[in-house]
């Protein structure tokens, strides 16, 4: 009986609707996340659970695409229908979260029953009409809004706090719960709702993904792995200054951009050099502030190499030493830096000693301490820019003093970065680990910058270990693995 009644409302629910938005609703997908964010003060223990709400839309072959971080740490997920309340358990599929996108599916068949897949259309022109659909502030009901698309421009996504990509803003506000839902014109995607400005920054600003980003995505995950984009690991500056133009040897036309830096580890080490002059990648011209011309359209010279996938190459047209020459950069693996941004599905790795903590620092890591240390700032913005990653790894520091006769007087030292340990280098955490591992009377930790070391005695360590351990509920006092 309360099946057949729910039925009902579903079809009322669906007849009430415009046209279109019964369509959708045929397609929209409410996903429900319980997740567990890390605890970085408490690495041993697990975080807090907590419950939110996001949107998702049924595509080809029975998936679910929603945002990344609707999904991300989650512990479990629940997807209903629009006008049928009925939880079906979900999984994660697939999950990238340099773009935030992500597939999900359910293993039971039924709940794609009655459902339609969505199609994809191109990129929205500037002043057209578009429709957001999702679930804002956690309603249990489809939403729609309409917006205007405003600008097509290269956006730093939020999810991940440091990749760019191309990004359509539009003048309908994007709430929580609307993310992950479907931006529809004319019957198709042409967008994944994202994120937006609160109203204190700006009023009815919205961000989608467009549908070359979502595109390249599934593309991605054909081969059941997802890659993620490849990065060219090179800072490069316009050049619109004149002199600086003869000096290189460039007339006064309007080409060619200078590389600055050569990132060491990336896929343009030992094939680009700081001084080249960029002329035109994969035969396009290179403006000299850093655009070419793709689709009869000004974008990032970054926006080629966004479209391409690993083992592929790009090629350029270099000014080097007054010669042109053509360099190929086979693209074989992403940017190797992931310091700077945000990370999920990964557990804080973390050495307990004596009572010191010992962390590697990451922006989950400044984002929840939140130190004051001048330096630990330093060494983290800069670790790319001032080449602090050619020196270390990881920057490892003592992140906490779970205080105990042991450790008198080591609280000065919190949030100093380590640099040896009885003379070893500290290049990462496991150094660290390894270092307490091996078998001496006393432990000197010499931190960077700092006059004196921070000394423990082997023998009081293990002694105080048990009493540590109980005072403050140490479970574990390693993890080396994300």
């Amino acid at each position: 009986m309360c099946r057949r009644f729910a039925g009902l409302a579903c079809v009322l629910l669906l007849l009430s609707l415009p046209a279109e938005a019964a369509r959708v609703a045929e397609s929209l997908v409410r996903i429900q996340a319980t997740s567990q964010d890390p605890n970085y003060r408490a690495p041993w223990s697990a975080g807090e659970v907590a419950g939110g709400v996001g949107a998702g839309f049924i595509i080809a072959g029975n998936r679910i695409m929603t945002n990344a971080h609707v999904v991300s740490n989650a512990r479990f997920l629940a997807v209903s229908k629009e006008g049928d309340p009925k939880p079906y358990p979900a999984r994660v599929f697939h999950i990238a979260h340099d773009c935030d996108l992500a597939l999900l599916t359910v293993d039971n068949p039924n709940f794609f029953t009655n459902t339609a897949a969505l199609h994809f259309g191109g990129i929205p022109a500037i002043e057209s009409t578009v429709s957001v659909y999702g679930y804002p502030i956690g309603g249990d009901r489809l939403s729609v809004t309409r917006g205007i698309v405003s600008r097509i421009d290269f956006q730093t996504y939020t999810h991940s706090g440091v990749d760019s990509h191309l990004a359509v803003q539009i003048d309908a506000a994007i709430n929580p719960g609307n993310s992950g839902g479907p931006v529809l014109q004319e019957g198709k995607v042409v967008g994944v709702a994202f994120q937006g400005y609160s109203g204190d920054v700006a009023q009815n600003v919205g961000y989608m993904i467009p549908t070359p980003v979502i595109q390249r995505f599934l593309k991605d995950v054909e081969d059941g792995h997802y890659d993620r984009y490849m990065d060219l690991t090179i800072a490069y500056h316009p050049l619109h200054n004149p002199a600086m133009r003869r000096a290189l040897g460039l007339t006064d036309g309007d080409s060619g951009v200078f590389v600055g830096s050569v990132y060491g580890g990336g896929v343009s080490e030992g094939r680009l050099r700081p001084g080249d002059v960029l002329l035109a990648i994969d035969g396009l011209p290179i403006a000299s502030d850093g655009t070419v011309t793709m689709d009869g359209a000004p974008v990032e010279m970054a926006e080629v190499v966004e479209r391409k996938f690993k083992g592929e190459k790009v090629d350029f047209k270099v000014l080097r030493d007054g010669k042109e020459i053509i360099v190929t950069i086979p693209l074989t693996h992403a940017w190797p830096f992931s310091l700077q941004a945000q990370a999920y599905n990964e557990k804080p790795r973390f050495v307990v000693f004596g009572g010191l903590v010992f962390q590697p620092v990451d922006a989950n890591f400044m984002a929840e301490h939140n130190p004051d240390d001048l330096r630990l700032h330093f060494y983290f913005d800069n670790f790319i820019s001032r080449n602090i990653y050619r020196e270390r790894e990881e920057i490892v520091v003592l992140s906490n003093v779970l205080a105990d006769p042991v450790n008198a007087y080591a609280s000065e030292f919190r949030y100093e970065i380590v640099d040896k340990i009885n003379g070893k280098k500290i290049q990462r955490i496991d150094d660290v680990a390894a270092a307490f591992k091996t078998p001496a009377d006393y432990y000197v930790i010499d931190m960077v910058g700092k006059g004196r070391p921070l000394v423990l005695e082997r023998k009081a360590v293990e002694e105080a270990r048990d009493r540590i351990t109980a005072r403050y509920q140490v479970t574990s006092h390693e993890n080396l693995q994300k």
